[in-house]
């Protein structure tokens, strides 16, 4: 007498339809995608940081913008409102010095031009500065006389400097005539020094 239980396994074994070939390659091939797909858990040191991301080169920094200033040298505000005012330089006024003259004479000698020139330069660059221009004589001549003279001196001064672009405007133009000698002696050597033109230089307010 066959067992129930035995009836019931043979018919499961029965119902239950066998996998072909094909099957089992499919399930194969199943198994093979699904081990690719799944990402390693173990990466050595090496290959993870192969693998990993790199972040982004950090930009360059910018290169500062050209200021138009010496390097040490703070720009002040502008009238354009930018920050790049103009620097005002400073200008040292030349110390008073002096052009001579032939006896008798205004006219301006060439090795005088220097003179003419440093405090020519000194107008051009100090806008608001002005200057005082004297003419002397030595003694010999009437006081009258020497004091026209001593005026054509200073004007000879004058003259030069409007030659090379400086506004008269700004200079004054006196004569002391004999009045005040640089030199007492009553030879040559001392008039020499008295037939002469001052220039002072008057710094701007």
């Amino acid at each position: 007498m066959t067992h129930p239980e035995d009836q019931r396994s043979a018919r499961s074994r029965r119902a239950a339809p066998s996998l072909g070939p094909a099957a089992l390659a499919l399930s194969a091939l199943m198994l093979v995608l699904s081990g690719c797909a799944s990402p390693p858990e173990n990466l050595s040191p090496a290959a993870a940081a192969t693998a990993a991301p790199q972040p982004a080169p950090a930009p360059p920094p910018a290169a500062p913008a050209p200021s138009g200033q010496p390097q040490g040298v703070a720009a002040s505000p502008g009238a354009d409102g930018r920050g790049l005012g103009s620097q005002v330089a400073t200008v040292t006024a030349p110390a008073p010095d002096s052009v001579f003259f032939e006896f008798d004479d205004s006219a301006l000698r060439v090795q005088d031009t220097p003179v003419i020139e440093r405090f020519g330069k000194y107008l051009a660059a100090a806008r608001g500065a002005g200057l005082r221009v004297e003419g002397h004589c030595d003694e010999r001549g009437s006081r009258e006389y020497n004091l026209a003279l001593g005026q054509r001196r200073a004007q000879a001064v004058v003259n030069a400097l409007r030659a090379i672009g400086i506004d008269t405007a700004r200079i004054e133009a006196v004569s002391f005539g004999e009045e005040r000698p640089r030199a007492t002696g009553r030879d040559e050597a001392s008039w020499a020094q008295n037939r002469r033109a001052d220039l002072r230089a008057r710094a701007a307010p």
